[in-house]
């Protein structure tokens, strides 16, 4: 039995959701998000709170996933999804240009990144950069995505990191021998 699978999902007002041929359509202010479960799960729902089980002759292991990204998609389309970076470096900074983020990080040419559908870029006066969207997978992997482009060094902890991220600092080479 699966501890996460049990637990049931609150629906806030202003969303819906349907499993339709295998599939979970969740609608809300935030957006819609459509994901296949390719039919291993069936939903219940009672008022405005719904339980997920599984269907005859599979097996155990899909129901707590099923029950997490289904209570995700719930939470994506009705508050949404956030994850913050912080560029460390000389010169290091991002702005926003129409949808496209645009990030001068020491390399030799500024680097433009486009948002797929459903995904908004911010930058605070502080140098912050901000990935919002519903899809909470969506959200981390275009966060990583951003990161990969100049991952923090361990020397002197130049480059992109996520909020609050800690980098282990190494020790330098001494100067001279005794």
């Amino acid at each position: 039995m699966s501890r996460i699978g049990k637990e049931p999902i609150k629906v806030p007002s202003g969303v819906t959701v349907s499993l339709k041929e295998g599939v979970f359509n969740v609608k809300g202010p935030k957006g819609d998000l459509k994901r296949d479960t390719f039919g291993r799960v069936a939903l219940d729902q009672e008022g405005d709170t719904l339980s997920v089980r599984l269907t005859e002759g599979t097996t155990s292991n899909f129901w707590g996933l099923y029950r997490s990204l289904l209570g995700n998609m719930v939470e994506g389309v009705s508050k949404g999804f956030k994850r913050e970076l912080e560029l460390v470096g000389t010169g290091y900074r991002a702005n926003v240009q129409g949808k496209a983020l645009n990030l001068t990080v020491g390399l030799s040419h500024p680097v433009l990144l486009d948002p797929p559908e459903g995904i908004s870029f911010a930058v605070d006066k502080s140098g912050k950069v901000s990935v919002e969207g519903p899809d909470k997978e969506l959200v981390g992997r275009i966060a990583a995505e951003i990161r990969s482009i100049r991952p923090p060094e361990p020397y002197h902890g130049k480059g992109i990191r996520y909020s609050g991220e800690h980098i282990a600092q190494k020790v330098g080479k001494s100067a001279g021998k005794k």
